[in-house]
């Protein structure tokens, strides 16, 4: 018993080997951010000269770099509460209302998601640039997005079967069957 005890305490602290993965994710945001801020430049520094189709590229490549941050917020945030431990709301009064309140499953279908639309983005950019970009290319680009879009729907069905399953679980054992 006592060993058993040691064994999941043990395992219990596991979870903080977590912690520097999200650390090191916060670090990669801070990538993405000198990223975008040399994109910024590079805009800025070409606007008087740039035509439309080039002023959009630039746009969509600070709206694709401001997803992935905000997709690395989600799995940080996220994952540090789901997996390591919670974050005390009342320290902080501009508190996002949807951290704290995405389970796992919620967690999967917000970074799915937000890789669909940077894909999506990333189809939009090519039929920007469709110019130099060869038909193989742009192909691959779509049947990815496709893809992508398509692994969505499949896990929110596969997600939404499975709650459905629990739900009936509950219900079976609340009316006293086994």
């Amino acid at each position: 018993m006592r060993i058993e005890r040691a064994l999941e305490k043990f395992l219990f602290a596991s979870r903080w080997l977590l912690a520097p993965f999200y650390v090191g994710l916060v670090f990669a945001l801070v990538a993405l951010l000198y990223k975008a801020m040399a994109e910024v430049v590079h805009l800025m520094a070409h606007l008087p000269g740039a035509t439309e189709s080039q002023v959009i590229l630039g746009v969509l490549s600070l709206v694709d770099l401001t997803l992935t941050g905000s997709l690395l917020i989600i799995v940080i945030f996220s994952g540090y509460e789901n997996f390591v431990s919670r974050i005390d709301e009342a320290d902080h009064p501009d508190w996002p209302e949807w951290m704290g309140k995405i389970d796992f499953t919620g967690l999967k279908l917000k970074l799915l998601s937000s890789i669909v639309a940077i894909s999506a983005i990333q189809v939009l950019k090519g039929f920007m640039n469709v110019a130099n970009l060869s038909d193989r290319d742009l192909m691959w680009l779509v049947i990815i997005h496709v893809v992508f879009v398509a692994s969505g729907i499949f896990m929110a069905l596969t997600d939404r079967i499975a709650e459905g399953g629990h739900k009936a679980g509950g219900a079976k054992k609340a009316a006293g069957g086994s």
